[in-house]
């Protein structure tokens, strides 16, 4: 069965990052048509495939909408974001003005150019905030985990599910929301906030010191980008609109990934420990019953095959 949009265009936004080059790849081995749209604020021009068309582009930009009107892209893999959680904090305009603004110009640039699918990252963790003992026994949340964002950037990502929602209604246009958990593997970014993986697997390849916040019992479900992109292609795939969880049901926490990581790199740092952030999440681990049903879908990359790709991949970029 041939892919859909095969032959077609398709627009990646966040095509220069680290999920989005990895989807950008999966596409252009289907057949499609890819344009990537970046900015380059947090993505490199070199992550962006051979093969991909590639547009320096703010997402909030009137350019867009010419984009739109030039290629006609028949979907979007909507990547883009500002994901950066403090940062979502102490700016909570500027997030808003990306991850809401961003989407809506998108939006109505592919409604008046013929768009029919748009696949969206969402997340799981920042919009449910820590497991209700009352639903699962506390354990992996599904979909109607009760919605309770903490952060601007949680908040965000949940208004944009129901900005897509009316599109689908109002404008025929599908969308698959996945709710990633906690992503990693080859070309994530080590700097900022985003991805404990990846800084913590270049600050040991490089002898120096990784600081475990607080107890190091904080628990996250970590999922590998080969696995997400495979729930991207699904979505685009999906023959209607809906949510999806997109993780593995398991919990690891900070001290045992360090471990990990630690014997991979062969550094043999100590378990150093620090401040606790004020109000971290403890725990989050989702349910991906309902994809594995729905898409056919399921983990295929173990935590420890998983982390060893990345320490791999982060050894050559340091040699």
């Amino acid at each position: 069965m041939s892919f859909p949009f095969a032959g077609r265009p398709v627009l990646v936004t966040g095509g220069a990052g680290f999920i989005g080059s990895h989807v950008a790849d999966a596409l252009l081995e289907r057949g499609c048509e890819v344009h990537v749209l970046d900015d380059l604020s947090g993505g490199v021009r070199e992550n962006v495939p051979e093969g991909a068309t590639f547009h320096e582009m703010d997402l909030r930009s009137d350019a867009v909408r010419d984009l739109f009107a030039e290629h006609k892209f028949a979907a979007v893999a909507h990547l883009a974001a500002q994901m950066d959680v403090r940062r979502s904090v102490s700016d909570p305009v500027f997030d808003a003005s990306v991850n809401v603004l961003g989407l809506l110009n998108l939006m109505e640039a592919g409604r008046q150019h013929g768009l029919e699918k748009v696949v969206f990252a969402s997340t799981g963790g920042a919009i449910y905030g820590e497991p209700d003992p009352e639903v699962n026994d506390g354990g992996p949340q599904p979909e109607s985990h009760p919605q309770q964002p903490l952060s601007p950037y949680g908040i965000t990502k949940l208004v944009s599910e129901h900005y897509l929602r009316f599109y689908h209604q109002t404008y025929g246009i599908e969308s698959v929301a996945l709710r990633f958990a906690n992503v990693y593997g080859p070309r994530q970014n080590p700097h900022g906030e985003a991805g404990v993986v990846a800084i913590f697997t270049q600050m040991l390849l490089r002898g120096d010191q990784p600081t475990i916040n607080g107890p190091g019992t904080q628990t996250r479900d970590y999922v590998f980008v080969g696995d997400v992109v495979n729930a991207v292609v699904g979505g685009l795939a999906y023959d209607g609109s809906d949510v999806f969880n997109v993780g593995t049901g398991v919990e690891t926490d900070v001290n045992e990934l360090f471990g990990h990581i630690n014997t991979l790199t062969e550094a043999n740092a100590d378990e150093l420990h620090g401040e606790a952030k004020a109000g971290e999440q403890q725990r989050s681990v989702l349910d991906t019953s309902k994809i594995r049903e729905a898409l056919n879908w399921s983990p295929s990359v173990g935590l420890a095959d998983g982390l060893r790709q990345t320490v791999e991949w982060f050894k050559q970029r340091e040699n």
